[in-house]
C-alpha cells in the first residue's frame, strides 16, 4: 500500500508534485525509504517531527532508519490545507544531529553499545526554508514526508528556475550545479561582489577569477559579452601573469567538472598585462622576471600627472581628511594645473620657466615655492601656518622612493604604457613589486581614469573590477581619495556598469557602505574571532562554524533571492597560476563565447556528479578537483 492509498497526516496523502518534479507517490522507485509498514516514497528521507516547533521558516525532520541527510541538501514537503490545496515547502538542511532515545545517563552509550540497555539511534536535520508555493505561509505538518530535492525540482526549491540569465559558480554538496542570477552581479537588480576569507586558505582570487571565467564563457552575456571588461589588480606576486596559458595540472576530472558547469576548461582567451618599469632601465622594460613577453610597462608623465590633478592620490593615507595639510595638497594640485606647460614630446614641462622632467624635480620645485615666502600664499594658501607647510612637505618628500619610478618623463614615450581595457577583455595590473604606497597611487588613478571614461561613454558595457585587499584602500575609519573612488563605484557604479569585486581577509574593516552595497556574499575560510562579526549574520550559525573549518577550493555564496547561502565547490583553475603550471604552448587563441547557457555542457555523457567519483564514459564527474572535500575517512561536514 503506497503513501497515496494509506492517507498522510491530516488527511489524502499530497500528491502533487513540485513545479518541474515528479509525484510523491512512486514506490516502484529503487532507492525509496520505507516509512512505515508497505509505504516507500522515491527520494523520501523521513518525516516531519512532532517533537519540535515547526515553523514556515524552520522544521525538523525526523530521518527513517538507512537513510541520512547531509548539511545543504536540499529537501521538499508538501501539506494540504484547507481550501487552498498541496502547499509545498523547500529548504536547505543547515545542521544535522544524531541521539540515543531511550539513553537518561550520558554513560548508558556503553551499555546501549553493548546490547545491554535497549535504545534507538535517532538522527535529526534542521531544515531552513528556503521557497513556499503557492505563498501560504503554514508550517509543514508533523508526520508529512519530506524527500530530496533533485533536478527542476531543486532548480525550482534554490530559484534557479527564476533566473533567466544564471552563472555557474560551481557544484553543491550534491555534486550539481550552483548559479548565481547575473541580474544581481550585472546592475539590473544588483551589484558588486564581497569575498571575505583568510589569506592563502580561503581562495579569494582564485575563486574571483573563476567567477569572471564564468561569466565571460558560459554564455550569458549574450551580445554585451563583446563589450564586457575585467580589470584586475594583482598584489600578490606574479602569479595572474599567465591567465591566458592553460594550466598543464588539469586532468580528465577537472575537465569532466567544467563540461559539468557548461563550461570549456581554457584560459583566458583575451588578456592585456602591465607592469611597473623596471627601475634604473632607460628603456623603460617592466619590472617583472618570470613573463619576458606580451607585458606591457605602464607610468604616468609630469604632463599628465599636472594636467589630471593626480597630486592628491599620493596623499592616500586614510588619516589625510582629518589633518589641514589636505588644504595644501588641494591648492598645490590648482596650481600645477594652470601653470604646467607641456616641454618636448615626452612628457616633460615646464612651470615657470623652470623645466622639470622627473619627480624628484617636480617634488623640489613644489617645496621652494611653498617654502619661498614670496610664494607662499599662492601655492600653499594665503592663511596657512607654517606647521601645516611642513607637514605637507614631509609627506610629499617621503613619496618620493615609492613614486619616482612611475612619474617621469625622462623615458621615450609609448602610446600604449597608460593603462587601459581596450584592446582586450582581461586586464591585469601587477603592482606586487610596488611599495604600498605606490599600489594606492595607481589603484586609485587607474580606477578615477576608467570611471571617467564610464561617465562619458554613457551606458554600455561592463566593467568588472577585481581588486584584492580592500581594507586597505577602502578603510573603515578615515577618508581618501582611493577610498573616494570605491564607495562612488559601491554606490553609482550599479548605473554605470562598473561592478566591483572586492576581496579583503575582514569585511569588519571595510568600508560598511561598501559591504552593504555587495549583492552578492561570499565568504571561504575564516578566522574565528573575524566569524562572529555582525557582518557575517548572513551565515546560519552552523555555517559560520564550518567556515572557520572550510577547506581551499569550497565557498559560501549568498545571493537575494536565496534566504540561506550554499556551500559551493569551484573547480582547480584551467590557466596556469605561475610559470611551472604552463604547458609551453603560448598564449590561447582568442574564443568565442558559448550561447546562453553553455555549450561546452557534458552532463548527459558524464551522469550526474557525486563526491568522490571519477570522470570517464558512463562515470560521474568528480566535483572535488582540489581533492580537498570529505571523503569516507574525512568526516569533517564542509
Amino acid at each position: 500500500m503506497t503513501v497515496a492509498e494509506a492517507g498522510g497526516p491530516g488527511g489524502a496523502a499530497p500528491n502533487g508534485a513540485w513545479p518541474g518534479g515528479g509525484p510523491l507517490d512512486a514506490p516502484d522507485v529503487p532507492n525509496g525509504a520505507t516509512l512505515g509498514p508497505g509505504q516507500q516514497v522515491s527520494g523520501a528521507v523521513g518525516r516531519v517531527m512532532g517533537t519540535e516547533q515547526a515553523t514556515p521558516l524552520l522544521f525538523h525532520v525526523a530521518l527513517a532508519e538507512g537513510n541520512y541527510l547531509q548539511l545543504d541538501d536540499v529537501v521538499v514537503t508538501v501539506r494540504q490545507v484547507p481550501g487552498v490545496g498541496p502547499v509545498m515547502t523547500a529548504g536547505v538542511v543547515t545542521q544535522v544531529e544524531a541521539r540515543h532515545e531511550g539513553a537518561s545517563f550520558d554513560s548508558d552509550v556503553f551499555l546501549i553499545a553493548d546490547g545491554v540497555l535497549p535504545a534507538q539511534v535517532q538522527e535529526i536535520a534542521e531544515v531552513t526554508t528556503t521557497r513556499v508555493e503557492p505563498e501560504i505561509f503554514v508550517p509543514p505538518r508533523p508526520g508529512e514526508l519530506v524527500r530530496r530535492a533533485t533536478g527542476d525540482e531543486r532548480a525550482t526549491a534554490l530559484y534557479f528556475d527564476q533566473m533567466d540569465r544564471r552563472i555557474p559558480v560551481g557544484l553543491g554538496r550534491d555534486g550539481t550545479p550552483i548559479y548565481v542570477n547575473l541580474e544581481f552581479l550585472n546592475g539590473t537588480r544588483g551589484a558588486h561582489v564581497s569575498i571575505s576569507g583568510i589569506s592563502g586558505v580561503a581562495t579569494k582570487t582564485s575563486f574571483a577569477l573563476f567567477l569572471l571565467y564564468s561569466v565571460f564563457r558560459s554564455g550569458v552575456l549574450g551580445r554585451e559579452a563583446v563589450n564586457a571588461k575585467a580589470l584586475i589588480f594583482s598584489v600578490k606576486g606574479e602569479d595572474l601573469l599567465f591567465l591566458d596559458h592553460p594550466n598543464s595540472r588539469i586532468d580528465e576530472n577537472v575537465r569532466a567538472v567544467y563540461a559539468q558547469l557548461g563550461l570549456p576548461a581554457e584560459p583566458f582567451a583575451s588578456a592585456g598585462f602591465f607592469a611597473p618599469p623596471l627601475p634604473g632601465d632607460t628603456g623603460g622594460r617592466p619590472h617583472v622576471t618570470t613573463r619576458t613577453s606580451g607585458v606591457q610597462a605602464f607610468w604616468w608623465t609630469l604632463r599628465e600627472f599636472c594636467a589630471d590633478e593626480l597630486l592628491p592620490y599620493v596623499f592616500a593615507d586614510a588619516e589625510d581628511d582629518r589633518n589641514q595639510y589636505t588644504i595644501v595638497v588641494h591648492q598645490v594640485t590648482n596650481r600645477l594645473r594652470l601653470d604646467a606647460r607641456p616641454f618636448g614630446a615626452d612628457g616633460a614641462i615646464t612651470v615657470e620657466g623652470r623645466t622639470l622632467r622627473t619627480y624628484d624635480d617636480l617634488v623640489d620645485f613644489v617645496i621652494d615655492r611653498v617654502n619661498d615666502d614670496a610664494t607662499r600664499a599662492v601655492w600653499a594658501g594665503p592663511a596657512t601656518g607654517t606647521g601645516t607647510v611642513n607637514a605637507f612637505v614631509r609627506r610629499l618628500r617621503s613619496s618620493l622612493r615609492a613614486l619616482r619610478g612611475l612619474i617621469r618623463a625622462d623615458l621615450p614615450d609609448s602610446p600604449g604604457r597608460r593603462v587601459s581595457t581596450t584592446g582586450q577583455q582581461v586586464t591585469v595590473v601587477d603592482l606586487h613589486n610596488l611599495p604600498e604606497r605606490a599600489q594606492r597611487f595607481v589603484v586609485g588613478v587607474v580606477l578615477a581614469d576608467e570611471t571617467r571614461r564610464k561617465e562619458e561613454a554613457g551606458p554600455g558595457g561592463l566593467l568588472f573590477t577585481m581588486l584584492d585587499e580592500l581594507n586597505k584602500y577602502a578603510p573603515r575609519e578615515g577618508a581618501s581619495p582611493i577610498k573616494d573612488v570605491l564607495l562612488d563605484i559601491a554606490e553609482r557604479g550599479r548605473s554605470l556598469g562598473i561592478i566591483l569585486i572586492g576581496a579583503q581577509q575582514t569585511a569588519s574593516e571595510v568600508e560598511r557602505r561598501i559591504i552593504a552595497n555587495s549583492s552578492i556574499k561570499i565568504v571561504g575560510r575564516l578566522d574565528t574571532a573575524e566569524a562572529g562579526r555582525p557582518e557575517y549574520g548572513f551565515l546560519p550559525p552552523a555555517q559560520r562554524s564550518r567556515a572557520t573549518l572550510a577547506k581551499p577550493g569550497t565557498m559560501f555564496v549568498s545571493q537575494p533571492e536565496i534566504p540561506v547561502p550554499l556551500a559551493v565547490s569551484f573547480p582547480f583553475p584551467a590557466w596556469a597560476t605561475r610559470p611551472s603550471e604552463t604547458d609551453g604552448t603560448g598564449p590561447a587563441a582568442p574564443a568565442t563565447p558559448s550561447g546562453p547557457g553553455g555549450t561546452h555542457g557534458a552532463a548527459g555523457a558524464n551522469g550526474s556528479a557525486e563526491p568522490g567519483g571519477s570522470a570517464g564514459p558512463g562515470t560521474p564527474a568528480r566535483p572535488d578537483p582540489w581533492n580537498l572535500l570529505p571523503d569516507p575517512d574525512d568526516p569533517l561536514p564542509f
